[in-house]
């Protein structure tokens, strides 16, 4: 769809953020909807029978999919002209991926950390994203269990609930990394391990993106690299680090798009300067 054609999403430097910034309350409502009937009731409930295996490592549960639902059909009321994405649906078809260069695509995870959540601990979040072509212009990502709210508009400021909020580095020396190395190759792995882990302190991942981004922004964590890079666990926390003013990119320098989520490697930091250094490191491993 040519954007121009239709008054509603002629998204230009003074539309784009009216659009996002209209739709936020209502993309608000929706997250806290889809928590309080699909994903609060079923934690710590769940029986075994509503867990299921996607792959080695990667489940999902009962939860995961009736969130999904209420989650599209609400973004689908506030922007219907918008593609929906969700991970659960392109997990069931696939070609579902090739619509995250549409137009317009609500991205959708209903539960970031889903090991986490059927284990009946925290952290696990719910995160939406808005994309216009492949880039990401809003996102929202909520704390079900405590109520945290961090939202970003591209060119608008990454906020967390009414605050505007600026990324902010740890301050210790040597800086705190947090490394997923779980979808890395033995040989990286390996070399990470080696050559750049000595670097700097290495705290635990929380395995859920949803909460790893805002680490990065409220000083717990500097830096983190993760090697896959899929749409739902990435565009809304991208986005949001890069509003605070932290630097989240592919590891040669490239922004991040929703529609090159095949590729890997990502490097999240809460400054550019950190960014920068731990970038440098890694060209030099050729990583």
């Amino acid at each position: 769809m040519d954007l121009r054609s239709h008054p509603r999403l002629y998204l230009d430097q003074r539309g784009l953020p009216l659009l996002t910034q209209a739709l936020s309350a209502g993309v608000a409502a929706v997250l806290h909807d889809a928590a309080a009937r699909a994903v609060l009731p079923h934690y710590q409930q769940l029986e075994s029978h509503q867990i299921d295996s996607k792959a080695a490592d990667d489940v999902v549960t009962v939860a995961d999919k009736e969130a999904e639902l209420i989650l599209a059909e609400g973004l689908a009321r506030l922007l219907p002209e918008a593609a929906i994405v969700g991970e659960e649906a392109a997990h069931a078809d696939p070609a579902l991926l090739d619509r995250l260069g549409d137009a317009l695509c609500w991205i959708i995870d209903p539960i970031d950390g889903t090991n986490n959540f059927a284990a009946g601990r925290p952290p696990f979040g719910l995160m939406v994203a808005l994309a216009q072509a492949g880039e990401t212009i809003a996102g929202w990502i909520l704390d079900p269990l405590t109520g945290r709210l961090c939202h970003a508009h591209r060119g608008q400021g990454a906020w967390i609930g009414e605050e505007r909020i600026s990324a902010r580095a740890t301050g210790n020396e040597p800086p705190v990394a947090a490394i997923s190395v779980v979808f890395m190759d033995p040989a990286r792995r390996a070399a990470i391990r080696d050559h750049i882990a000595p670097h700097y302190t290495l705290v635990d991942i929380p395995r859920c993106a949803a909460e790893q981004y805002p680490r990065l922004v409220l000083g717990v964590n500097d830096l983190s690299i993760f090697e896959r890079t899929l749409a739902w666990d990435h565009a809304p926390g991208v986005l949001f680090v890069n509003e605070a003013g932290g630097k989240v990119a592919r590891s040669d320098g490239r922004p991040y798009r929703v529609d090159e989520a095949h590729l890997p490697g990502l490097i999240a930091a809460a400054s550019p300067a950190l960014w920068d250094d731990l970038a440098g490191r890694l060209q030099m491993l050729g990583a």
